[in-house]
């Protein structure tokens, strides 16, 4: 059988180009490697100055936030409740939702134990253990008051006397804003710079962080 000269000439070009194909496709897959081995490896990333005192201060914010959440839904749950009664297993539950969000706030405080499987504490963003809260002692105090006072309205609640109910939430909500206010005059957090708002008073042996430059 008789090939034309037209078939044979794209056949010998297909040939042709195969063979190149096969002798550069390893030359130019060296080529890439000697270049990627050439390439010089990344600079480590650099840590953030100061992260782990960030880390803490930001810490602190998030505990005391974490509060007002349960604290709020107990409050309001005995509002809503005719004559301010609730549930005793209702009341229980949402006591012991405050009642774990106070132990975060109180993780910190002086002879508290360390976290579960971290030895000496909480570590920060480097891995060393975080440095103290200076105003541990403080937070822990006004925790302790917050929680006596939520075990209060948690008993208040299952008896349906609507005056004592809300004598027991205003002693919550009270107390309440002492853990916050704790919060902020003692965890050391940056001062207030919002034009119009009065200066914060200071807690005693407890240094306030000056406010960042042009923040």
């Amino acid at each position: 059988m008789r090939m034309s000269p037209k078939a044979g000439l794209l056949v010998s070009s297909a040939v042709c180009g195969a063979l190149a194909l096969g002798i550069a496709g390893p030359v130019a897959y060296a080529a890439a490697g000697d270049a990627s081995a050439a390439r010089p490896a990344s600079a480590p990333a650099a840590p953030v100055p100061g992260a782990d005192k960030l880390a803490g201060q930001a810490k602190l914010l998030g505990d005391a936030g974490g509060v007002l959440t349960p604290v709020a839904a107990l409050v309001d749950a005995v509002l809503k409740a005719p004559d301010g009664k609730l549930p005793a297993a209702d009341a229980a539950k949402l006591g012991d939702a405050v009642k774990a969000a106070l132990a975060k706030v109180t993780a910190g405080a002086p002879g508290a134990p360390a976290a579960p499987g971290i030895p000496g504490g909480v570590t920060g963003v480097s891995g060393a253990p975080a440095a103290p809260d200076p105003g541990a002692a403080l937070k822990a105090k006004a925790a302790a008051d917050l929680q006596t006072k939520v075990d209060t309205l948690v008993r208040t609640a299952t008896t349906g006397s609507p005056a004592k109910v809300a004598t027991a939430a205003q002693a919550v909500l009270a107390s309440q804003v002492n853990v916050v206010a704790a919060t902020l005059l003692g965890g050391g957090l940056p001062a207030a710079n919002l034009p119009g708002l009065p200066k914060l008073p200071t807690v005693p042996g407890v240094a306030q962080v000056p406010a960042a430059p042009g923040a």
